[in-house]
C-alpha cells in the first residue's frame, strides 16, 4: 500500500469478465485458528458498544492535515510560477481559480474521474459484485454507515490492500476479491473502509485536490532523473539546470525572507519524504485498530498471514535501513502486532 492518495502505477483498464478463481488459502474455513473473545462492534442484532456517530473529525483525522502542508506549498509554489510565467495581470486570475476550484470535490463525478484516470481503478463487473455484496452490506451494518455513501472499486493488484483513496472512493485489490473466502474479504474490506471513517472522507479529498499540481511537479522530477540515467549528457544539463535554480530560490527565501517559516517551506524535499512515510504507515495501522474494533481484528490477522503464505514473503524487513525508513506500508509482522494490541488477541489463539 502506498501514502495517502497516492496514485498507483497499475494497469486498471477494464477488461472481460473474471477468469477461473485462484487456489484458496492454505487453510480452509473448518480448520481455521479458534476466533478469541473480545470486544467487538456487535452488528444489526446486537448493540453498539463501541460507536458513536462522530459530528466532527477524529483528532487522528487532524493530524492527517500536517501532510497537506508540503503538497500545498509546493502546488501553490508552482501555481504561481505558472501565473508569473503568464503575467500576474492575467496570472491572479490563474491563483484564483485554482484556489475556487475546489468546490469541484462536492461534485460526484469529480470523484469518479479521479478514480478511474488517476488511481486506475475500475467498477466491479457484475459477477464481482455479486461476491462484494453481502460482505459488503454485513459490514455497512455492523460499522453504522448508511448505504451509497461510499462506492466500491477494483485495482488490479495482486497486494493484500489496495492503495489508500480520497473522498468516499473505496477500493479492493483483485487478489482479495478473488482469493479470500467471504468472512476474510469482509476482514479486508474493512480495512480499506477503515480509511474514510472518522471524518477523513472529506479531508482526505480536500488534500489530494490541492495537492495535484505539486504531484505533477513530482511526476516531472521523476521523468528527468529518468532522463539522466538513460541520457547522461542531456540529463544532466537539465538536471543541472533545475538544481542551479532551486538553490537560488532557496538561497534567496534564506538571504531576503523574514523569518524561517517559508525558507524552511522551501526545504521541505528534503525533510518531508521521511515524515511522510512514517504518517502512511502510521495510517495504515490506524485503518487495522478500527478494523479490530469492529471486530475483525482476529480475521484480519488471518488475512495478512495467509497473503505472506502465498507470496513467500517475511514478515520482518530484510531490505536496507533507508528502504524501511522510506516505505508507505508496515511491516506485516508491525501490522499484527498492531492488530494484537488492538484487540487484545491472545497469542494462544494461533497455536
Amino acid at each position: 500500500m502506498t501514502g495517502p492518495g497516492e496514485p498507483n502505477d497499475q494497469n486498471g483498464a477494464e477488461g472481460p469478465g473474471p477468469g477461473p478463481m485462484p487456489p484458496p488459502y492454505s487453510y480452509t474455513q473448518g480448520n481455521l485458528p479458534p476466533q478469541p473473545q473480545w470486544a467487538q462492534l456487535p452488528g444489526p442484532q446486537g448493540p453498539q458498544s463501541g460507536a458513536r456517530p462522530h459530528t466532527l473529525p477524529e483528532a487522528s483525522a487532524w493530524t492527517a492535515l500536517l501532510s497537506a502542508v508540503p503538497w500545498f506549498f509546493w502546488s501553490l509554489v508552482l501555481v504561481i510560477w505558472i501565473a508569473g510565467a503568464i503575467g500576474f495581470t492575467w496570472g491572479w486570475i490563474v491563483i484564483a481559480v485554482w484556489i475556487l476550484s475546489g468546490a469541484l470535490i462536492f461534485l460526484p463525478s469529480t470523484e469518479e474521474l479521479l478514480a478511474k484516470y488517476l488511481f486506475r481503478l475500475r467498477r466491479p463487473t457484475l459477477v464481482e459484485q455479486q461476491r462484494l455484496g453481502p460482505a459488503w452490506q454485513q459490514l455497512l451494518r455492523r460499522a453504522g454507515v448508511p448505504e451509497g455513501r461510499f462506492s466500491l472499486w477494483i485495482q488490479e493488484s495482486d497486494e493484500v490492500n489496495a492503495t489508500p483513496t480520497p473522498g468516499h472512493t473505496v477500493a479492493v485489490t483483485r487478489w482479495a476479491l478473488y482469493t479470500l473466502p467471504p468472512r476474510h474479504l469482509e476482514a479486508d474490506l474493512a480495512h480499506e473502509l477503515s480509511h474514510h471513517l472518522g471524518g477523513r472522507a472529506w479531508l482526505s479529498l480536500i488534500n489530494f485536490w490541492y495537492s495535484i499540481p505539486a504531484r505533477c511537479g513530482l511526476i516531472a522530477a521523476r521523468a528527468v532523473a529518468r532522463l539522466m540515467r538513460r541520457v547522461p549528457a542531456l540529463g544532466c544539463i537539465i538536471g543541472g539546470f533545475l538544481l542551479l535554480a532551486y538553490a537560488g530560490i532557496v538561497l534567496a527565501a534564506f538571504t531576503f525572507g523574514h523569518g524561517y517559516i517559508w525558507p524552511i517551506l522551501f526545504l521541505t524535499p528534503f525533510i518531508a519524504p521521511p515524515f511522510l512515510a512514517w504518517l502512511n504507515r502510521w495510517q495504515v495501522k490506524e485503518a487495522d485498530r478500527k478494523a479490530a474494533v469492529m471486530g475483525y481484528g482476529a480475521t484480519l490477522v488471518q488475512v495478512l498471514y495467509g497473503w505472506q503464505m502465498q507470496h513467500q514473503q517475511n514478515l520482518g524487513r530484510d531490505t536496507s535501513r533507508r528502504a524501511q525508513v522510506m516505505s508507505s506500508t508496515p511491516a506485516l509482522a508491525e501490522r499484527v502486532r498492531t492488530l494484537e494490541q488492538a484487540g487484545g488477541i491472545p497469542p494462544a489463539a494461533w497455536g
